[in-house]
């Protein structure tokens, strides 16, 4: 198991409980559509399951009850499995992101409306252990504040070009992206988010796209 740490805030208070969730699963997985069929990533079974079923109930396990997703990418097999497999426990909505060839930053945006509290926030194609999920959302989170959780351990990752790299300072992150040469830590893809996120990421708009690496940027 690869330990996973938190920037955390310097000021503890209590913070409400928080029992929602936003997953993006919009993107094509090109790297998988050859051995995929042409089925989303989010639906490719790893031990028996989806992706999107581990990822939904190890964040029940951590606290989650509502769920709001991205899909783009075969939105309608989307729907359809979906429909097939009620999850006990858990309330689903699914938005849809037709603009999911441009960056992650797009897809967020897409669930703005639905989410006006704060939020922890997930990708369909990265698994995780529930304590690493519950963890975080102990975390108090002061409003405009996003926490993300990082793996230090930067000589263990199996796809370096992939990774989206991070460089600290304390508790801060003072740079982020895929292409950075100076990084101590790898981004996990799991966020503790509070709503004012949404107008961080309109701001980092360029042409209509943006990601959530742009985003953290301005916060950091």
């Amino acid at each position: 198991m690869r330990k996973t740490e938190f920037l955390r805030p310097s000021l503890k208070r209590h913070t409400p409980r928080v029992n929602q969730c936003l997953i993006l699963a919009a993107g094509n997985g090109s790297r998988l559509l050859a051995s995929s069929g042409g089925s989303p990533k989010p639906l490719v079974q790893v031990h028996g399951r989806s992706l999107i079923e581990h990822v939904i109930l190890d964040a029940h396990e951590a606290g989650i009850d509502r769920f709001v997703i991205v899909v783009g990418y075969r939105a309608d097999a989307m729907r359809r499995w979906f429909a097939d497999r009620p999850l006990d426990g858990v309330s689903v909505t699914l938005v849809e992101n037709i603009e999911y060839h441009r960056n992650n930053g797009v897809s967020v945006l897409k669930a703005r409306e639905l989410l006006r509290e704060s939020f922890l926030l997930l990708m369909a194609d990265h698994i995780f252990e529930p304590r690493t999920a519950r963890v975080l959302l102990e975390e108090p989170l002061r409003r405009g504040e996003v926490i993300l959780a990082v793996d230090p351990k930067i000589d263990r990752v199996f796809d370096l070009d992939d990774a989206t790299k991070v460089r600290r300072k304390g508790d801060h992150i003072v740079d982020i992206g895929k292409q950075i040469t100076n990084y101590d830590a790898f981004d996990t893809g799991m966020f503790l988010c509070s709503p004012e996120l949404f107008d961080i990421l309109e701001s980092a708009k360029k042409e209509g796209n943006c990601s959530l690496s742009d985003g953290m940027r301005i916060l950091g």
